[in-house]
């Protein structure tokens, strides 16, 4: 079989690596991949309109295609096994035949053959099949590149520029490093921030939230405004100290989307100085608020709320709750994290916040349950009347909750000796595949164990006390000789 020449095959594949941002060894697989599902495709037509198409799905899994770069063309190869009698010319090959060529051949070898057709039997669809096949695996190729290149991203946080829209999700073009080639990612609707406003090329800070395998696209990034993530990277970037370690991020607690619109985006971050001498909230508002400007501007006006952190959690629970001042936490239940919090009249509102916002995520950032009471009205009796009932109700479903997990672990443990019974009475093919590769193996030990025997002294205890035989042959012969 002659080559097929492809004129122009070197600077076709250094345009697609340059315009694609591939190798060029992944664009020579994907050339070599389309090549060959185009001659699959013609050994197909041939038997259109004369009957059923004949070929299995894997029918063609030993074919493959060779590039020739220097000749700038390709051939068609198939590995073929020798045998006596052929069965499968495109599998098989005989053993007289493959012996003109070399008389050392035997069967059971594989020998490499040229079955490229003619270019012009290379029909229309066979070419076009493999134009279709060679833009999809190449599409394939890019996607795989970006999954990889952004899953293995230090940095999550990108620099996104608005593209288009599509539903209720914004396409955006994001960059992995300075000189990388642009890639698209979706911002869905959940993850926008009400502030915003996405308009074509519009710059703006994003947060990596996933690189995630979706049907029939492939590899797809997804991002987020919205994401807590976004508020800790800018504080990193505008804040020296947490930079350099002597301010730390403890916790952050955000509603970038609130449940009404009458209520803004807002966020509360508690902070803490491995210094003491280091005021942690300070340095992260910086001189008349200049850093903390910084992050609110990119968010869009969202208002953040820079509290302390302290190891007790009544001083914790007060912090969060600012700018509400607040003259006691009564911490009723530590292990079920339940705190009451009293503040004065005047403060009620400011410390639950418009729709509890306020609250709400002080209860997220500390991680206790918090219920904000009046002082001036609090019946501390009353209430820890209410707190043992609900503490006593706490125990009861923890209890049931135990009781059900080991109700489950005995019933799991149950059928798992019955299902071992079974086994042993009905083994399953593989139990008795694993038993007859244990069998030799024992019975080789045991063998290799009795010529080691065989091969050493025996025990003491093993060898007959010949002693006692001859002492008991004396005694005989003496009860014999008293006997005459």
């Amino acid at each position: 079989m002659a080559l097929v020449l492809l004129p122009g095959l070197n600077n076709l594949i250094e345009d697609i690596s340059e315009e694609k941002k591939l190798p060029t060894q992944v664009v020579e697989a994907a050339l070599r991949e389309a090549l060959l599902k185009g001659y699959e495709r013609y050994r197909r037509t041939l038997y259109l309109g004369i009957s059923e198409d004949p070929f299995e799905e894997e029918y063609f899994s030993n074919f493959d295609v060779g590039l020739e770069l220097d000749d700038e063309g390709y051939r068609v190869l198939a590995s073929k096994i020798i045998v006596e009698e052929v069965e499968s010319e495109d599998h098989q090959i005989a053993l007289q035949e493959v012996m003109q060529v070399a008389e050392d051949a035997q069967i059971g070898d594989t020998v490499v053959l040229d079955v490229t057709p003619e270019k012009e039997d290379f029909g229309r669809m066979a070419a076009a099949t493999t134009k279709q096949v060679l833009a999809q695996k190449l599409r394939d190729q890019q996607r795989r590149m970006i999954q990889e290149e952004f899953a293995d991203l230090e940095d999550p946080v990108l620099t996104a520029r608005v593209i288009r829209f599509e539903r209720h999700s914004v396409i955006m073009a994001v960059s992995s490093g300075l000189g990388r080639p642009e890639v698209e990612a979706e911002l869905p609707r959940r993850d926008q921030l009400p502030n915003d406003n996405y308009r074509a090329n519009a710059t703006f800070k994003v947060f990596l939230k996933e690189v995630s395998e979706v049907p029939r696209r492939g590899p797809q990034l997804f991002v987020s405004r919205s994401n807590a993530g976004l508020v800790v990277y800018l504080f990193e970037n505008e804040v020296p100290e947490i930079q350099e370690g002597s301010v730390r991020i403890v916790a952050v607690a955000r509603e970038a989307n609130p449940p009404s619109r009458s209520v803004g985006p807002r966020t509360k971050v508690a902070v803490d100085s491995i210094e003491r001498e280091v005021d942690p909230v300070g340095a992260c508002i910086g001189a008349r608020g200049s850093r903390i400007q910084q992050v609110v501007n990119e968010l869009r006006g969202e208002k953040i709320d820079v509290i302390r952190w302290s190891p007790d959690p009544g001083q914790y629970i007060a912090n969060s709750l600012s700018p509400a001042r607040v003259e006691m936490v009564r911490l009723v239940d530590p292990e079920g994290q339940h705190a009451h919090v009293l503040v004065p009249p005047d403060q009620l509102s400011l410390a639950i916040g418009r729709e509890g916002q306020n609250v709400r995520l002080a209860a997220r950032l500390t991680g206790w349950k918090i219920d904000i009471k009046n002082s001036q009205e609090y019946d501390q009796a009353s209430e820890d009347t209410t707190v043992a009932e609900l503490i006593s109700q706490r125990e009861e479903e923890e209890a049931l909750q135990r009781d059900a997990e080991s109700r489950l672990a005995a019933e799991q443990a149950t059928r798992a000796e019955e299902d071992a019974r079974l086994r042993e009475l009905y083994p399953l093919p593989e139990d008795e595949e694993e038993y007859d590769q244990e069998e030799p193996a024992k019975t080789m030990a045991e063998d290799e164990n009795a010529s080691d025997a065989d091969g050493q002294p025996d025990d003491l205890s093993s060898q007959p006390d010949t002693s006692s035989e001859q002492l008991s042959n004396e005694e005989s012969v003496e009860e014999e000789d008293r006997a005459r």
